[in-house]
């Protein structure tokens, strides 16, 4: 999909660039509404659609099934850790999951196959957080 690079566009990537994690594109559109800057929804998710196509973000489900966007910050195939609490994420190399998924598609007749593995879970300092307030209640009663 090729994009006209209006200023609307390059608005979008940039707060898409300087968003925390990944993103709905109702989030970001909320983000852009605040700063009035005229940005319908529908352009925001034709440039993060476009910019996904073209490898300029990342996009992947939450775990409730919403399309989620974060400018894309390495090139070739990789994996996320992606906090559930705070949207932080980590970029990792994941080699046995390649190797696993290579040869699980192979051992079904399967050739060229693709996959997607992102791993949601508490980053440290929203797991600290957690076990603080957990504590907290526990001697509240």
């Amino acid at each position: 999909m090729v994009q006209r690079n209006t200023w609307q566009r390059e608005r979008v990537r940039e707060a898409l660039s300087d968003a925390r994690g990944f993103v709905s594109a109702q989030s970001l559109h909320a983000t852009l509404r605040d700063e009035n800057t005229g940005i319908g929804l529908a352009t925001v998710y034709r440039t993060l659609a476009g910019l996904a196509a073209q490898g300029n973000a990342d996009s992947l489900q939450s775990p409730e099934g919403e399309a989620l966007y974060r400018a894309c910050t390495s090139t070739g195939h990789h994996h996320h850790l992606i906090c559930r609490s705070c949207g932080l994420t980590v970029e990792i190399e994941a080699t046995d999951v390649e190797q696993w998924a290579k040869r699980t598609a192979e051992r079904h007749g399967f050739r060229d196959a693709e996959h997607v593995v992102d791993i949601f879970g508490l980053c440290g300092s929203c797991a600290a957080a957690a076990d603080d307030q957990r504590d907290a209640e526990r001697d509240a009663h």
